[in-house]
């Protein structure tokens, strides 16, 4: 129960932001694929969400993720 807790509300969260996006925007895939898998790199979000990986980075930071490795070449986003 106290993991769920956990997720629950930074999924809120990242759901307000999603008010006012249009139709085709790819941010709630985003929040489906944070929430699935514990890290993610842009990598992973062009391969899933089919877009390039300058977008895949955009819309990882307009959702506010937080920068996991410290790296410059290889960054990762998750949910703390």
């Amino acid at each position: 129960m106290k993991e769920h807790d956990r997720l629950a509300l930074p999924r809120k969260m990242m759901e307000r932001k999603l008010s006012g996006r249009r139709i085709s925007s790819k941010l709630p895939e985003l929040v489906d694929l944070v929430m699935a898998t514990p890290l993610v790199h842009a990598g992973t979000v062009t391969k899933t969400l089919g877009v390039t990986p300058q977008a895949a980075r955009r819309i990882v930071t307009e959702l506010g993720l937080r920068e996991m490795t410290g790296r410059g070449r290889f960054l990762a986003w998750g949910v703390i």
